[in-house]
């Protein structure tokens, strides 16, 4: 028995049952009903019940694509809030790098000015020291080549 001849089976059974008084409703015998319900069930085609299948599978894929774009975005979420963290982490090395170089480089001048300033003292000193062993060697010519003995007698070496 098809579909249709089914729910006409359905259909005569509530054009034949007694009727409420003084409404529209309709009695009908509970297990014929169920019976006739039954048989309409077991009757459906089965691309109906193909279609039904899919539609279930369709809910079930979805429910799934949600859950799956759910975890996504909260693997993204992670990731950026990771990203961030390590951006500021970088930004504070290379401010602290920075900052280590400066010191670096002052400390650098610093020596090299103090370094500068040891070297041109010693350079004085020793161009001190040079006039005077200039002036010693000076004499000590000018008093090899004859001056006059008076004048021997009074010359002094300082070698201070």
């Amino acid at each position: 028995m098809d579909v249709f001849q089914q729910l006409d089976r359905i259909e005569d059974l509530i054009v034949s049952s007694k009727h409420v008084p003084f409404s529209s409703s309709v009695m009908i015998n509970e297990t014929e009903i169920f019976e006739l319900l039954d048989e309409f069930r077991s009757s459906l085609p089965e691309e109906l019940k193909q279609a039904r299948w899919m539609v279930k599978e369709k809910q079930e894929l979805m429910e799934e694509a949600r859950k799956e774009a759910e975890r996504i975005r909260e693997e993204a979420q992670e990731e950026r809030a990771r990203l961030i963290e390590e951006t500021e982490i970088i930004k504070a090395a290379r401010a602290e790098a920075e900052r280590i170089v400066e010191e670096a480089q002052a400390q650098a001048r610093e020596i090299r000015l103090e370094a500068e300033d040891y070297a041109d003292e010693r350079l004085a000193n020793l161009e001190v020291t040079c006039y005077k062993l200039l002036e010693v060697i000076k004499r000590a010519r000018e008093r090899l080549q004859g001056p006059p003995e008076q004048e021997e007698a009074k010359e002094e070496f300082d070698l201070d």
